[in-house]
């Protein structure tokens, strides 16, 4: 990776010392025509040296002027942005260079050259940043759309015959957290702002006790904050969270369906009562079930011998009845019984 950065940047002067060769020569030529004009001018006795005092102010003039701005810019992710170059006239312009240095990555460039009208991309594969229009109209940078990965520093570079202009952005790209607010079972609120870049801040409207933790760092920046709220005895019903954020800020309300947190003692209450109130029920009916099955019982046994009874008394009542020796019996006592009727009389 260093050598990477190494060879870009020797790339990129490379380019430039050939540009600032081409303009000394330009240079160097110009001041001998100016001092042959000045001789002739001697010769034909004007003034040259008013020429001469021009010329070398001029030169002095392009040596020490140098003028460099510094901007920091904060873009929305997914739209786009547009990087302008310094304000020069644009007849005196040579060189336009644009270098790119993101997170994690070898820097590059890309350049314009005007007295051939001809561009080079460098290095930069990245074809969402690309010139804002015709590099001979307007050397702009734009990058579209944005990204996570377009955080970094863009530098415009303008050589031009009077001097070096810069022009550097601090690009941040900003990325709007996913905000949610919920009630947890143990009552309290939880206010969640997901995947933001930079961090969220997060208040509550009452406060209460709140416990706000923020989350590691993902590979592309972003960061999740988490506040956890409860309101103790309070008996409060309705709360909200506002999330604020480089992006925008958001609120978000929610209905407490308890309104305060549940003590400890209660909620075990609560668990353990209806748990008791079953298992009476439960028994209840098992007793129920048990005295049924005995009462059944004693029934039964009390009804067996009557039913014998009464299905014996017919069984003996018809064998008295059909049975021929019972008949002749019968019939010898009652003719004894006449007898001893008339001996008597």
């Amino acid at each position: 990776m260093p050598c990477t950065w190494i060879t870009s940047d020797l790339q990129l002067r490379l380019i430039l010392t050939l540009f600032f060769v081409a303009e000394c020569l330009s240079a160097g030529m110009e001041g001998t025509k100016t001092s042959n004009n000045s001789m002739q001018q001697l010769d034909n006795g004007n003034h040259s040296s008013v020429s001469t005092t021009s010329s070398t102010e001029r030169k002095q003039s392009t040596v020490t002027l140098y003028a460099e701005v510094k901007t920091s810019l904060s873009v929305l992710v997914d739209t786009k942005a547009v990087l302008t170059c310094p304000p020069v006239l644009w007849p005196s312009v040579l060189v336009v260079t644009w270098e790119i240095v993101l997170r994690d990555k070898p820097p590059c460039f890309g350049a314009y050259r005007r007295d051939t009208n001809q561009t080079t991309r460098g290095n930069c594969t990245d074809k969402r940043i690309t010139w804002a229009s015709r590099p001979d109209e307007n050397p702009a940078l734009q990058v579209d759309p944005v990204a996570i990965t377009h955080d970094g520093n863009y530098t415009c570079q303008i050589v031009t015959s009077d001097g070096n202009f810069h022009h550097e952005y601090h690009l941040q790209v900003l990325v709007p957290p996913e905000v949610t607010l919920i009630q947890t079972e143990k009552g309290t609120a939880v206010c969640k702002a997901a995947a933001g870049k930079p961090a969220a801040q997060i208040s509550w409207t009452p406060e209460g006790y709140c416990d706000t933790e923020q989350g590691p760092y993902w590979g592309d920046g972003t960061v999740t904050v988490q506040s956890t709220c409860r309101w103790g005895s309070r008996h409060v019903l309705n709360v909200s969270c506002s999330v604020s954020h480089l992006a925008g800020n958001k609120s978000l309300s929610i209905q407490l369906s308890q309104g305060a947190e549940i003590p400890a003692h209660l909620k075990n209450l609560y668990i353990t009562a209806p748990i008791f109130i079953i298992l009476i029920v439960v028994g209840s009916i098992w007793l129920l079930k048990i005295s049924g099955c005995r009462k059944c019982k004693l029934k039964k046994t009390e009804h067996t011998p009557v039913v014998q009874e009464d299905e014996m008394e017919p069984y003996a009542s018809y064998t008295e009845k059909n049975n021929p020796l019972y008949d002749i019996t019968n019939r010898v006592k009652t003719s004894q019984v006449l007898q001893s009727e008339v001996d008597e009389k």
